[in-house]
């Protein structure tokens, strides 16, 4: 099986060219933020705040976490529920975000994305996916954007969503959740030694994915795989 990461901080594009890259390539498609959002959500739910001092076992053990993959795609069913919708809702994002901190979530979910790797070939975007997650996978990227230019990028996919947003409060909640990414104790957001760098803040969604499908091309040409 063949993974190839893309990490880099928020609304620097990851989503999307991960979509666009791993329909290119005929891979499935690993969203390790939708499987924080879905962890989150399920905490929530039974009442777990980001500012509890524990979380109990037995909230983590009754996860029902199943990813469904599909070409460029992947749904996500908590039990029955597909809530691969819900999960995208902003204060689902904003817990995901002080969970995520947690050496013990990041651990359930760490066997979730593992385990994924060993089913199909991937195109797996996170924060950590290339330094703690997939340290072997075959190709590493590493996607920025301006900080402004990120927030912008959030604004108008919120704006799709929801009325009356305040542009500045969410750029301030873009730079505390790049803090808490960078300066958390447990897989902090940084760059795999061996990621390649691509800014996007200049580039379209198609224009990234041109230059790191050739990219992978050549990587998998010098190994001999097809």
């Amino acid at each position: 099986m063949i993974t190839v990461t893309i990490d880099g901080p928020a609304a620097a594009g990851k989503s999307t060219v991960a979509r666009l890259l791993a329909q290119r390539l005929g891979f499935a498609l690993l969203d390790s933020g939708a499987l924080y959002r879905a962890l989150a959500l399920h905490l929530t739910r039974c009442g777990i705040s980001p500012d509890a001092r524990s979380i109990p076992k037995e909230t983590l053990d009754s996860l029902n976490l199943r990813i469904e993959p599909g070409v460029g795609s992947m749904k996500i069913f908590l039990g029955s529920q597909d809530v691969t919708g819900v999960i995208r809702e902003e204060s689902v994002g904003e817990a995901a975000s002080r969970f995520s901190a947690r050496p013990e979530i990041r651990k359930v979910l760490l066997k979730v994305q593992r385990r994924a790797s060993l089913q199909w070939n991937l195109v797996a975007e996170g924060r950590d996916m290339g330094t703690v997650v997939f340290p072997d996978a075959r190709v590493k990227f590493f996607l920025t954007a301006d900080p402004e230019e990120r927030s912008k990028r959030r604004y108008l996919e919120l704006t799709e969503r929801e009325d009356n947003l305040d542009f500045k409060k969410i750029d301030a909640e873009m730079r505390r959740r790049d803090h808490r990414d960078e300066s958390r104790e447990t897989s902090p957001l940084v760059k795999a030694k061996s990621a390649i760098i691509v800014d996007t803040t200049r580039l379209n969604p198609d224009e990234v994915v041109e230059r790191m499908a050739a990219t992978i091309a050549e990587s998998l040409a010098s190994c001999g795989t097809n």
